[in-house]
């Protein structure tokens, strides 16, 4: 639901996809649609809390140098 907001979709507009992707598509592809989508958004999210992290890393270590 984060990257709904994230987008800032509202249900119309994610109603209107869909359908949209149904008629193109069909249902028989909504499995790995959804899988894919969900795959890609946790490579998204495990990317952005490595960047994350080693900014905070970056920052700890910049103070530690600083004081000596």
């Amino acid at each position: 639901m984060e990257v709904l907001l994230f987008l800032n979709l509202g249900f119309g507009e994610i109603l209107f996809i869909l359908i949209i992707y149904l008629i193109f598509f069909g249902s028989k592809n909504i499995p790995s649609l959804a899988k894919n989508l969900g795959s890609s958004i946790r490579k998204i999210k495990d990317a952005s809390n490595g960047i994350r992290r080693e900014i905070k890393d970056s920052l700890f270590n910049s103070k530690d140098h600083f004081k000596e």
